[in-house]
């Protein structure tokens, strides 16, 4: 069950990734310069949470994906604010999709211990504030 929970993860992530970047063109968006970066970031962040053991790595995951559900929320909020809805309805849908499967991987975290990583409310801070910080600075270069 677990590989089967980590391949889908995986699968979603990819559909996810190629998604984003196809709206990227679309909606004529500049991406991040600092992409590469953050990728480096972000293997860096799951290999040190997972020299913590298993709980470490869902305790990272738990993390990450409750920053990027409160994203995705807040950019459905600042598109239904500005009366957007239907002229931003496929990109809705989509957000509101990822959203959910986002908090699917947040549940899953939980439900596979990341509570009892080591530290886990100062570690789950850390990376959320480190991601929040990823945020901010990417919408502005």
């Amino acid at each position: 069950k677990q590989w089967y929970q980590r391949r889908v993860r995986g699968d979603q992530e990819k559909v996810h990734r190629a998604k984003m970047n196809e709206l990227i063109v679309e909606h004529r968006v500049r991406p991040t310069v600092l992409l590469p970066f953050w990728r480096a970031a972000g293997f860096a962040l799951g290999a040190g949470t997972a020299l913590l053991g298993k709980e470490g790595a869902m305790a990272c995951t738990v993390a990450v994906e409750d920053t990027i559900v409160t994203h995705y929320t807040d950019q459905i909020r600042d598109i239904v604010e500005q009366g957007k809805e239907e002229e931003y309805r496929e990109l809705l849908q989509v957000i509101k999709k990822f959203r959910d499967e986002e908090l699917e991987h947040h549940d899953t975290g939980i439900e596979h211990g990341a509570e009892l990583a080591p530290q886990y409310k100062l570690l789950s801070k850390i990376i959320k504030l480190g991601c929040q910080t990823a945020i901010k600075v990417a919408e502005r270069v």
